[in-house]
């Protein structure tokens, strides 16, 4: 037991003697302030945060999970093209590509779809 507590202590030690180590040696300025910073859609991380945000931006990010879930339930439908009868598969498919499509369309009504204003 005293052993396991002396190895523990030991680590501990050279745990906390390489975090002083990476303080004393790391180098900071105001430079990497801005590489260190995150990287956020469509306004600045230093600025306040409470200005109100691009909704283009929210629009891109709501289409792109649609289509990533889109693509979640369409692979699965692949393999099943041999196990299932095939008009009950083309039924399911036809009716899931229908409804992409409606969505498509309702997104191009709306102008979702234009990158520029």
């Amino acid at each position: 037991m005293i052993m396991m507590i002396n190895i523990f202590l030991l680590f501990m030690m050279i745990a906390n003697m390489m975090m002083l180590l990476s303080v004393i040696l790391s180098k900071k300025s105001f430079s990497d302030r801005e590489k260190s910073s995150p990287f956020e859609c469509g306004f600045d991380p230093k600025s306040s945060a409470r200005i109100p945000f691009s909704m283009h931006f929210f629009l891109i990010t709501i289409i792109f999970l649609i289509f990533d879930v889109e693509i979640a339930l369409i692979l699965p439908i692949i393999p099943l093209f041999k196990m299932v009868n095939f008009i009950l598969w083309m039924k399911i498919n036809f009716f899931f590509i229908i409804i992409l499509i409606i969505g498509l369309y309702h997104e191009w009504n709306q102008n979702m779809l234009n990158w520029t204003n």
